[in-house]
């Protein structure tokens, strides 16, 4: 098994950049090349576009002035790697780490590894990378789940509240309309079909509007702050939140359509 050191910025020895090309193939640097000395920094694509920088500048990193001699693809644990022994004594760590990254040459033995690991090292939490990446879901954190929950629950409640008004106010406005059409002979039934169909077509558009300004609004979001968060856009997602956008649309239409649909024809014709 082949080890090499984590860090909160991945801080790395220079000795140890071997290690780390055996255990994940390397950084991929599109510019320059690994750090030679203690003041070295090296950054990714998004760090260095986010923040300027080009091979050979400086840049201050911990109230402490760096000199950049590379950038690598993204992808590579973090954006800043800088010498491990460096900050270590930066942050008064010296000979320390947080995390130590273990690579097994046979896949099927990964348990035996923990298992082993985690005898030796019975106060140190031993995680498979599957186990690990887990870490990060929005489940693992408190409470998220329910919150992201309550946030949709209101988008419903407030979509449900707009097209409802809407759908009222509409309504309202097309009374002499509605008139006409019942004078004509129209059912209630006939008026109400009119007023969903419109509802549901207003849904479909708004659904399809809004997938197309998620994608506007993380074009932006890249442009302006490109080493932030990632806007992640999930078609998966797609039905369901059209499905939610259709279902509150159609509640909020269903009593101002009966309403327009039980009207009497001669107040209708007469309402100003």
């Amino acid at each position: 098994m082949d080890t090499a050191p984590s860090i909160q910025f991945r801080e790395l020895r220079r000795s140890d950049l071997a290690t780390f090309d055996q255990l994940n193939g390397g950084f991929r640097f599109v510019k320059g090349g690994p750090f030679q000395h203690p003041d070295e920094v090296i950054v990714n694509e998004l760090y260095a576009s986010h923040h300027i920088l080009r091979v050979g500048d400086t840049t201050d990193i911990m109230n402490r002035p760096w000199r950049v001699t590379g950038i690598y693809e993204p992808g590579m644990l973090a954006r800043v790697v800088v010498p491990l022994a460096t900050l270590q004594d930066l942050t008064g760590n010296t000979g320390k780490v947080s995390t130590i990254y273990v690579k097994v040459d046979d896949a099927s033995r990964i348990s035996e590894a923990i298992a082993v690991l985690s005898a030796k090292l019975p106060t140190y939490k031993v995680y498979s990378m599957e186990d690990y990446t887990t870490l990060f879901s929005p489940a693992s954190v408190p409470m998220l789940t329910q919150f992201i929950g309550v946030v949709i629950g209101l988008g419903v409640l407030v979509g449900f509240l707009v097209v409802f008004l809407s759908m009222y106010t509409a309504v309202l406005e097309r009374t002499r309309e509605i008139g006409v059409l019942k004078a004509l002979g129209a059912s209630p039934a006939f008026i109400l079909n009119i007023l969903l169909r419109e509802t549901v077509l207003l849904a479909i558009a708004g659904s399809v509007l809004g997938i197309l300004l998620s994608y506007g609004t993380r074009a932006v979001l890249q442009w302006l702050v490109p080493s932030s968060l990632i806007q992640a856009i999930v078609p998966g997602w797609w039905p369901r939140a059209a499905g939610i956008a259709l279902a509150g649309a159609i509640l909020g239409a269903l009593y101002p359509g009966l309403k327009a649909a039980k009207q009497d024809a001669i107040e209708a014709l007469a309402y100003e």
